[in-house]
């Protein structure tokens, strides 16, 4: 068996006719799947307060530095827009 790397398949190797498997039922593999979920919720780990607050101040902090940014932005080009075609009546 051979590994098919763009999608990750295993798939049998160059001149071997290995048999395909049957897929499981719609109910099996909606159980899998759930059952796959689950599995992966279990390794979830929160977060403590302190990380928490952490994360919270980082993102405030974050989100204020872009919107001073595109403030900043719009100042200047406004600026350059009314320099270049001029402001009627001043």
């Amino acid at each position: 068996m051979v590994q098919d790397e763009p999608k990750g398949e295993v798939v049998p190797a160059e001149g071997t006719t290995a048999p395909r498997e049957k897929k499981p039922n719609v109910f099996a593999r909606i159980a899998l799947f759930i059952r796959q979920v689950f599995a992966e919720l279990r390794k979830v780990v929160t977060p403590t307060r302190q990380e928490l607050l952490k994360y919270t101040a980082v993102v405030l902090g974050f989100v204020v530095v872009m919107m001073a940014l595109v403030y900043g932005l719009d100042v200047l080009f406004v600026w350059i827009t009314s320099n270049v075609f001029g402001v009627p009546g001043a």
